[in-house]
């Protein structure tokens, strides 16, 4: 499994719009931003910095980076445009921010692709450098650190391609920040100036990682969600989610329907709906899996057979731990059985007429 640089790009961006980090610098083949500090506790690790900082009430200083999602084509462009860059994955060596040059037409790319591709990410603005701050340190104790440091105007490059710590370090905060949600569809001009506001069905929605697993492995996402006023559910949850503009924050002129169910009552209506999808399969790859378990414990019982007449009872003791633990590893490699995980759930407050075919 791979991805590919634009699709790392997107889901990085993604996260950086997601947390209202600034973007200072974008090219198809990299990112320079300064995190806000929701990112900067997320991802730098500074928790001494960040406690001294919620314990004085002093202004947080976030650390800028420049991502390289195309570290091949960021060297490129710098090599032909710019007299220096940020060095590669160099930690502690702060360097002052350079801009990156302007992208030259990659063969085989639409004409204004590339150029497309550069305009700042929706959600999120082009900004210019901010000029490099007296530090923290030095303000509040009069202290000047004299080793290399990362702050204000000094930016760290860090390759982010698939598999490497970066990337995997955003998936684990987006992860942790996602995993319950609340969101509100956004109404319609019309509606927000309308005499009557319009009435909103909260639904509970949870998607479910069901994981088939033997000597193979086979995983399914399934998103369901269910009306906590009466109890409906609804499969593909998430393909009706991405026809609406959804928002944090509850709209204007909108008011919440008061629900039947219970968070708790949703739950075990997908949980059952759940259960009912994975009674209904075939289960032909279970059966032949435990054909192949027996065939493997048949060739284990079967070289031990003699090795367990050992007539010294140290060397017997010895045989009979590793012929049960080739037993034990076998079971575990070849028993078929279903893993089933909550992944993401949410609370979407969603209007009342949602649910008709029309719409």
């Amino acid at each position: 499994m791979t991805m590919s640089s634009r699709a790392v790009a997107r889901q990085v961006l993604d996260y950086l719009a997601a947390t209202e980090c600034m973007i200072l610098e974008k090219s198809p083949a990299h990112v320079t931003v300064k995190l806000s500090p929701r990112a900067d506790r997320m991802l730098t690790d500074r928790p001494y910095y960040w406690g001294f900082v919620d314990r004085t009430g002093a202004e947080p200083q976030t650390l800028s980076f420049t991502f390289v999602f195309d570290p091949e084509k960021y060297d490129r462009m710098a090599a032909e445009g710019a007299p220096q860059v940020p060095p590669r994955n160099a930690p502690g060596t702060p360097q002052q921010t350079q801009r990156a040059p302007a992208v030259q037409q990659t063969p085989g790319t639409a004409p204004g692709e590339e150029q497309q591709e550069r305009e700042p990410y929706e959600g999120m603005q082009e900004q210019p450098q901010p000029a490099p701050q007296e530090g923290i340190l030095a303000r509040y104790f009069g202290v000047t650190p004299m080793v290399p440091r990362l702050g204000p105007g000094l930016i760290r490059r860090e390759d982010v391609t698939f598999g490497s710590r970066r990337l995997r370090q955003i998936w684990a905060a987006s992860r942790e920040e996602g995993r319950m949600l609340q969101l509100f569809e956004q109404p319609g001009v019309r509606q927000r100036t309308t005499l009557f506001s319009a009435a909103y069905e909260p639904w509970l929605a949870v998607c479910f990682k069901v994981g088939f697993r033997c000597d193979l492995k086979r995983e399914e996402l399934h998103m369901l969600g269910v009306s906590l006023l009466d109890g409906r559910v609804a499969e593909t949850f998430d393909e009706r989610l991405n026809r609406l503009e959804l928002t944090p924050r509850l709209p204007e002129n909108v008011h919440i329907e008061p629900a039947g169910l219970t968070l708790e009552e949703g739950a075990k209506v997908l949980e059952q709906n759940l259960t009912d999808r994975l009674a209904g399969l075939d289960y032909g790859w279970a059966e032949a899996a435990r054909s192949r378990l027996a065939a493997e414990l048949e060739l284990i019982d079967g070289y031990y057979a003699e090795l367990l007449k050992e007539p010294d009872e140290a060397k017997r003791a010895a045989v009979q731990e590793q012929y049960d633990g080739r037993r034990r590893e076998t079971l575990w490699q070849y028993e078929p059985h279903i893993d089933v995980t909550a992944l993401v759930c949410g609370l979407f407050y969603l209007r009342k007429s949602w649910s008709d075919p029309a719409r």
